[in-house]
């Protein structure tokens, strides 16, 4: 019965397995890596705040990403810091609900956003003379007020469904971090509900989300491709990579992680939590960088900045 209970209030997080001892080493990097993070993103909206040649829709929605980032970077690292830098690996069934929310909650907002961007992407391309009539700034705060909505309702029951359930076996995670599909794994009662909310969440967030990122950059590629100047076509080309390398860095870690949560019961444990670092740490500390190198008012802004 004590273990029961036990298992009921706290859960314990992993490391990388194998590398325990060196995790105080590993905590070096992490930290650098918040920091750039924090750094970046934080960057990122000063600019568009204050800069008025900013002042457009493609912008605002780099700001929601930069927020976007900023939230998952809050919710991941410190506990990661935490467990490597002191060992710390034991965290209160509360905390790990909320955490887990947040997490999830952000992955939402960062899916939703990058089909915003798509969105904007294939509007300048096609018809870059109606581009401000067609996503005015009333329009731009609906979307991004939607994506708020869409995220946090969707995410409202997931650690609510969590707390209700018995957990009686070894309260042991699978990553640094509290995931949904990681603490359900560990209850004791049945889940099939809880599993039938999750497939219901992934397939009408990240799912439907792909799909019509996918879509919309093919529309992209096929209007780019029927510019007959060479010049205007790899100038919107230029305007379409930075978001296609931040989808491709944002999907690829995270649709191999659930094909492994869904399919690989005998996959190494060390390749699973590298997937997660993949998909949680690297988008909020690169996103900054790819958008600041493909994207010239900004980077010619950083330029004269760091010059005075």
């Amino acid at each position: 019965m004590s273990d029961s209970n036990s298992n009921d209030r706290f859960f314990f997080l992993t490391g990388l397995p194998g590398l325990e001892v060196v995790h105080a080493w590993l905590s070096i990097p992490l930290c650098a890596m918040y920091g750039a993070s924090l750094a970046g993103n934080s960057l990122i909206l000063w600019m568009v705040r204050s800069e008025t040649l900013l002042d457009q829709p493609m912008y605002y929605f780099l700001s929601m990403l930069a927020v976007s980032d900023l939230g998952l970077s809050a919710s991941t690292l410190p506990t990661m810091i935490i467990i490597y830098m002191l060992g710390l690996r034991q965290v209160a069934k509360g905390v790990c609900l909320a955490q887990l929310f947040f997490i999830h909650t952000f992955s939402i907002m960062e899916s939703s956003v990058l089909l915003t961007m798509a969105f904007d992407c294939f509007v300048a391309i096609s018809s870059p003379l109606c581009c401000d009539t067609i996503l005015t700034n009333t329009q731009v705060a609906s979307l991004e007020w939607a994506i708020v909505v869409r995220s946090i309702g969707l995410l409202i029951p997931a650690p609510i469904m969590l707390k209700k359930l018995p957990y009686c076996q070894n309260p042991l995670l699978s990553h640094s971090y509290c995931l949904y599909p990681d603490v359900m794994k560990l209850a004791c009662a049945d889940t099939h509900i809880n599993s039938a909310y999750r497939f219901f969440v992934v397939l009408s967030t990240v799912g439907v989300d792909s799909v019509l990122i996918v879509l919309s950059y093919g529309l992209i590629l096929q209007t780019v491709l029927s510019i007959t100047s060479k010049a205007e076509c790899l100038k919107a080309l230029n305007t379409c990579v930075s978001r296609i390398c931040a989808m491709l860095l944002f999907y690829i870690p995270l649709i191999g992680l659930s094909m492994i949560h869904r399919f690989g019961k005998r996959t190494f444990p060390s390749i699973l939590v590298l997937l997660s670092y993949l998909h949680f740490l690297t988008p909020p500390v690169l996103n900054p960088v790819v958008y600041t190198v493909k994207t010239k008012k900004i980077c010619r802004m950083m330029l004269q900045l760091f010059r005075y």
